[in-house]
């Protein structure tokens, strides 16, 4: 009798255990609800790497690290400054807003990862390569042409590019990669891709080859006119095809990517969204191999949640705290954070006062979207907040320096010194005219500053408020609906931290530290 209390007594507790696992929290779509566009993976052992895009901030090309494909952190960049022109700085009247480096490439082969990808303000392809994807220590080559969306392949001891939209193209490289090679083969590989979804108001680009069980897919996008962002993709026996092509998935305009596996045989699409004014977000979708084919969704569709672990947030893995404290060996800034174009490092330190960022002032600038070292963070969603401390006790006249909600349609909350006296200001960009929609004099040297930004149901709307004691806010101006604008910036809203002067050079605002939630009022 005894046996059979212990026997009914273990069987209780395992159907308990069995219970609790089953309501385990599970990872959900979005699986990044911030601005990760492009998104290139491999998995190496237990470990999957992920690139993206960042387009005009300084570092370039992010890599990310994951061990459960539900939580990712920063890992390092592919490079510090893509090169020295006046473009990618900021300097002569040009820019590289929503130029810069586009869809990159992810590869791991015979112990060395590279990348591939292309930038339409050099019109060059660039390949970066380590021995060490954890330390990083990329090295660069860069050759013309510039290759558009390309994807790297590995195939028969060759190296080849497969790049193009609705026409794509396969290029062969020299055996080292920087360059194209001489006489190699240089063909179109489908000469129209986008045959499954026509008409179409974008062919299909974006390409990202996997090889499985002999076969080659060629993952695309396109996008039908009058419908969605569509995952195409394509297979063969052999890489210059034959190819045969169908549409794999088209749900909620989730797209762009390629396929997943996990160490247990798991198979996931990583693909994302245009989701308005956040930016382009990451979703996975569940997929499995069907006669040879790659059949992604849940009967079609994209699920919400996910057979994976929960997120633990996007803090502090994609963006962060920073209360600008550096202990000895720490770099400069941690990797959340990117530069608007390259940086004039002699204009800016965390060691010249202890616990802050200064940024000073070294030219005069007319505009915001103009001015140099700006310093950035991703916003995400469904809802964040960022909140600085600043000191503008050393502010030039005609300075204007504090926090913004940036893309080409901005919005600010600073401090600006006009006839010598300080006030709190809130600007609007809406309208592509900076306005000053509200302006209140400003009796001491520190404020705090915050925005709010909203993205629930593409609400997109920022909110900015001030404190004098951080503790009760006021909301100052108006509200600004955010845009994501496609033929400029071409990015999610970011917090930046700013300063620059329109009168004077010389002068400095002071950071004591930014904050981040996932949470506003």
């Amino acid at each position: 009798m005894k046996k059979l209390a212990i026997v009914i007594a273990l069987l209780f507790v395992s159907a308990s255990f069995s219970n609790i696992l089953a309501q385990a929290p599970k990872a959900q779509n979005p699986i990044i609800f911030a601005d990760v566009p492009d998104l290139s993976m491999i998995r190496v052992g237990d470990t999957y790497y992920m690139s993206s895009t960042t387009m005009h901030m300084c570092p370039g090309v992010p890599i990310m690290k994951s061990k459960d494909l539900a939580n990712w952190e920063m890992l390092n960049y592919a490079y510090d400054r893509l090169g020295e022109d006046d473009a990618l700085s900021l300097v002569n009247g040009k820019s590289n807003y929503g130029k810069g480096t586009w869809a990159s490439s992810l590869r791991y082969h015979n112990g060395t990862y590279y990348i591939a990808t292309y930038a339409q303000t050099t019109n060059k392809t660039y390949i970066f390569r380590t021995n060490d994807i954890e330390k990083g220590d990329w090295k660069m080559n860069s050759f013309t042409p510039g290759f558009h969306d390309c994807t790297l392949v590995f195939d028969n001891n060759s190296a080849f590019l497969i790049t193009g939209g609705g026409k794509l193209q396969i290029i062969e490289l020299n055996s080292d990669l920087t360059g194209v090679k001489e006489g190699g083969i240089n063909q179109v590989l489908i000469e129209n891709a986008s045959a499954p979804t026509e008409p179409n108001m974008l062919k299909a680009e974006g390409s990202q080859l996997y090889k499985h069980n002999g076969k080659y897919y060629l993952f695309n996008i396109s996008w039908p006119r009058g419908g969605m962002r569509t995952v195409l993709v394509h297979r063969a026996d052999n890489l210059m095809g034959p190819w045969e092509g169908r549409i794999a998935l088209q749900d909620q305009g989730v797209a762009q990517g390629s396929i997943i596996d996990t160490p247990d045989g798991k198979w996931f699409a990583y693909l994302f969204q245009d989701h308005g004014s956040v930016g382009r977000i990451p979703y996975l979708v569940p997929m499995k191999w069907e006669d040879g084919w790659p059949v992604i969704g849940v009967n079609g569709k994209v699920p919400e949640t996910l057979d994976l672990p929960a997120s633990k947030g996007l803090i502090p893995g994609i963006v962060n705290n920073d209360e600008f404290t550096r202990k000895k060996g720490e770099p400069a800034l941690p990797l959340v954070w990117q530069w608007n174009h390259n940086p004039d490092n002699s204009l800016w330190s965390v060691t010249e006062r202890k616990g802050f960022l200064r940024l000073k002032t070294g030219r005069i600038d007319s505009l915001f979207l103009k001015s140099r070292n700006t310093l950035t963070q991703r916003t995400f969603g469904p809802v964040c907040s960022g909140f600085t401390l600043l000191d503008a006790s050393n502010m030039k006249e005609g300075d204007f320096a504090g926090l913004t909600a940036f893309q080409r349609k901005f919005g600010q909350v600073g401090v600006k010194v006009v006839d010598g006296k300080k006030f709190l200001f809130m600007v609007s960009n809406k309208t592509d005219v900076p306005t000053e929609l509200e302006s209140l004099p400003l009796s001491q040297d520190k404020v705090y500053l915050k925005i709010e930004c909203d993205f629930r149901n593409r609400i997109d709307v920022a909110k900015f408020f001030y404190s004098l004691d951080g503790k009760a806010w006021k909301q100052i101006g108006g509200e600004l609906k955010m845009e994501y604008t496609l033929m400029e910036h071409f990015m999610g809203y970011r917090f930046g931290l700013f300063n620059y002067a329109t009168k004077n050079i010389g002068g400095y605002a002071d950071f004591d530290y930014f904050r981040i939630s996932d949470k506003i009022n």
